[in-house]
């Protein structure tokens, strides 16, 4: 079985959903082949420059008590999964293009999944900027990537345009919200759902 996630890695759900996806694929050692991670945009039009993410978040959701007991509840989600997000200090949200960029090289190099760990793990723990192309090449290089190849890549127009096809046409497919979990390109699973859940799905997938 192949699966593809689609993520935005700017989105903390997506990062809930990746560690449940790597202990459900734990529970089930040998029976989904491949996992491709795919584009997805929540915000297509963030500057280069990125923007404040308290501004953000202040704009988008206000102070509301259902925005503060989301939050508890993701921090409350990342202890159990080994995240430690870090939600007070300043930080900037990057247009992730350049970002998905890099994870769709990643998968060629047989290298994405660590490169969607870095990226994730770079913003939501250590606040970095993950539209600064020197990051990017860094993650890059962590994940066993020919780090002169990225540097080259990144500073050209290379893929921009078929990322931003590929988070089009997952639109089109009506995808509004990530993570989406897709079963061989049939079945699928909305948001950061527990390992269980994503259990229950492969299970059903391949009795089908």
């Amino acid at each position: 079985m192949e699966m593809d996630v689609v993520i935005d890695v700017v989105c903390p759900w997506c990062f809930v959903g990746k560690r449940q996806l790597d202990r459900a694929l734990e529970m089930r050692p040998g029976v989904v082949s491949e996992v491709r991670y795919r584009p997805y945009q929540l915000s297509p039009e963030t500057p280069a420059e990125g923007v404040d993410r308290n501004a953000y978040y202040e704009k988008k959701f206000g102070n509301s008590p259902q925005f503060q007991t989301a939050r508890k509840h993701l921090l409350e989600m990342g202890e159990e999964l080994g995240i430690t997000f870090d939600f007070e200090s300043e930080c900037r949200i990057a247009n992730t293009l350049d970002a998905h960029r890099l994870m769709r090289w990643g998968l060629s190099a047989g290298a994405q999944e660590a490169v969607a760990e870095g990226l994730m793990r770079a913003y939501f723990e250590k606040c970095q900027f993950i539209g600064d192309h020197g990051l990017l090449i860094e993650i890059a290089a962590g994940a066993g990537m020919d780090s002169a190849l990225v540097a080259d890549l990144l500073a050209s127009d290379r893929d921009k345009e078929l990322v931003e096809r590929e988070v089009a046409n997952a639109r089109q497919m009506g995808i509004s919200g990530v993570p989406m979990f897709i079963f061989d390109g049939k079945g699928a699973l909305s948001g950061a759902q527990g390992a269980e859940m994503i259990v229950k799905a492969i299970d059903q997938q391949e009795a089908a």
